[in-house]
């Protein structure tokens, strides 16, 4: 056995559980800085021990990752701190990957961790690499490799698990299959349906449910229908909820919103189970330039459009003024005027 004194505190001369609560209050901006005082605090701030206790205790912060393209078609992500008093994008800096240069790759938040997986390019079919940022860690690594190859796919995330489906396969043709991603066991599982087809183009998850928008048909209309992945079980919906086919989506207490017009001046609509679309309000085209992406924290929506140009509405607000919303926006200068092709949240 070790001898008692080869122990190192947290802090000296106050017990661990003490320091934990200590370092827990940290906002998360200074996190980079605690990781470098020690190899124990650098472990600390990656373990479930850190993040369960800033959960716990209500001190978690979520921040915002977009995923740009720049003019040269390369893949950059950025990090934006909501809070007022630090409100700014940054770039991750991170190692040149193989997907950086890829054309349909897809991203999705699973936890504290940023996946990114399949995409092709340079002649190349799909793949099925897996790609993870730990924004605890603040580092890459790969994970397990989809059991399908898939270029353009579409996902989403509920009770803990990733769900890909749709897209292009690594033979040009539209898998037939869910994809489901268990991080706690890195493993993944397959199941197959006639439904789960290319066309699938957005899933939106309301209520533990994942209500799949496709593609049109013959008729020239997109339809919608929901997939229950307890009973693994797809059926047709109402299709009012498929105007989501046309702009950007997120769901806020189980009430989806959706951005349309955008480049008439972006205007933001609702939908609330077994009702039909109402206006929520409009922003200026000045503010947020489309094409945009929306994300949630809290009640409030991000727009964030070409360049970050990035505006905030909260929804409560927004549903007591009629008309353009009342929000606040701010546009980092940047030499490149990308567009961002993602935008996801991470809280810790």
């Amino acid at each position: 056995m070790e001898p008692e004194s080869s122990h190192v505190p947290l802090i000296p001369g106050l017990p661990d559980d003490i320091a934990l609560l200590c370092l827990a209050r940290v906002p998360r901006r200074y996190h980079h800085a605690l990781r470098c005082v020690s190899r124990r605090w650098r472990g600390l701030l990656c373990s479930e021990e850190w993040r369960l206790c800033r959960q716990k205790n209500n001190w978690e912060e979520t921040w915002v990752y977009a995923v740009c393209r720049d003019k040269n078609k390369g893949v950059q992500i950025y990090v934006l701190d909501p809070d007022r008093a630090s409100r700014c994008w940054r770039v991750i800096q991170v190692i040149e990957t193989p997907w950086m240069k890829r054309e349909g790759v897809s991203f999705e938040t699973l936890g504290k961790k940023l996946y990114l997986f399949g995409g092709c390019g340079g002649g190349k079919n799909a793949v099925d690499d897996v790609y993870c940022y730990d924004a605890s860690a603040n580092r890459w690594e790969t994970v397990a490799r989809m059991p399908t190859a898939r270029c353009y796919s579409v996902s989403t995330s509920v009770n803990d698990k990733l769900y890909v489906m749709g897209g292009l396969g690594s033979d040009g043709a539209a898998p037939n299959s869910l994809d489901v991603f268990d991080s706690d066991s890195n493993t993944w599982s397959s199941h197959e349906s006639s439904m789960l087809t290319r066309n699938v183009i957005k899933i939106i998850p309301v209520d533990e449910k994942l209500y799949t928008v496709h593609n049109e048909t013959e008729d020239g209309y997109p339809f919608a229908g929901v997939y229950d992945p307890l009973s693994r079980s797809w059926h047709a919906e109402e299709n009012g909820i498929a105007v989501c086919f046309y702009g950007p989506t997120v769901v806020i207490d189980r009430t989806v919103y959706i951005m349309l017009d955008q480049y008439l001046g972006p205007r933001l609509m609702m939908w609330q189970e077994e009702t039909s679309w109402d206006p929520l309000g409009r922003l200026s085209y000045l503010l947020a330039r489309p094409p945009c992406q929306l994300v949630t924290i809290g009640r409030s929506i991000f727009a964030i459009g070409r360049g970050l140009s990035t505006v905030i509405a909260d929804v409560d607000t927004a549903a007591k003024v009629p008309g353009f919303l009342v929000c606040s926006s701010f546009r980092p200068i940047f030499e490149d005027d990308f567009n961002v092709i993602s935008c996801k949240t991470i809280t810790i």
